[in-house]
């Protein structure tokens, strides 16, 4: 079994994420200072940990993901990074993708493999990926941390200030991985968010949220919220708009 390392235990809860969290989420996320934009469409590098505590999730993941690309097709469209890490210090990502059916057929064939977590890579990637051309956001999905959270911090303070903000889903209830992900998020300027197996919906509407502010900014977002029912919808009385909308 997977341990989070570095960041002391805390008192663990098995409650499903809730309201009071999507609200939390979203409603920083539409407060997240506007950035500059990418030339040409949005982009967004989506990373995810394929170890094996992951597997009873991954195939609900894979039906999830393409439809980011659907909700910003009027927007100009997103190009999206798939990332990923799994067994003995393997770490791949494809290249930029404007496909939806290209991004589900490159996600359905990776498997989870059993190894310890490289979150690392994925924010040292980031960086890297952002000095060729403008990352607009970076998602990580995953459930657990194994790696030194100060040279975590680190690299994310970096993301930030290179206007890269990193948007943490956590699956399950891992109270340190937890708290891991959180200062990630906040040192980057991004959010933070819990999830279960049994939040599919809630996943996929705020995941779908992240690609429409990469593709279109935060009025994009709240147009979004606008029209979306369900856990997005509800907050979106909660948007303040602040400062001029990115170009």
């Amino acid at each position: 079994m997977k341990r989070s390392g570095k960041l002391p235990l805390a008192q663990s809860s098995s409650a499903p994420s809730n309201q009071a969290d999507i609200d939390s989420f979203l409603s920083t996320l539409s407060k997240i200072p506007p950035r500059p934009k990418s030339k040409g469409r949005g982009r967004l590098l989506f990373a995810m940990d394929a170890t094996a505590s992951r597997e009873p999730s991954w195939d609900q993941a894979c039906k999830i993901q393409g439809e980011m690309f659907t909700q910003t097709d009027g927007l100009g469209g997103l190009e999206i990074q798939l990332a990923h890490f799994r067994g003995f210090g393997e770490f791949e990502a494809t290249p930029w993708l404007t496909s939806s059916q290209e991004l589900v057929r490159r996600m359905t064939g990776v498997f989870c493999l059993g190894g310890e977590t490289q979150i690392g890579k994925v924010l040292a990637h980031a960086l890297d990926e952002n000095r060729k051309n403008h990352i607009n956001a970076l998602v990580f999905v995953g459930d657990c941390c194994e790696e030194d959270v100060d040279a975590l911090c680190r690299l994310a303070g970096e993301l930030g200030l290179g206007g890269v903000p990193a948007f943490l889903f956590h699956e399950g209830d891992d109270p340190v991985a937890g708290r891991a992900f959180k200062q990630l998020a906040r040192l980057t300027g991004g959010a933070y968010c819990r999830f279960d197996q049994g939040s599919a919906k809630q996943l996929r509407d705020l995941l779908a949220a992240v690609a429409v502010f990469a593709a279109g900014g935060r009025k994009a977002l709240a147009d979004y919220c606008k029209r979306s029912g369900g856990a997005v919808g509800d907050i979106s009385r909660q948007l303040r708009l602040q400062g001029p909308e990115r170009q």
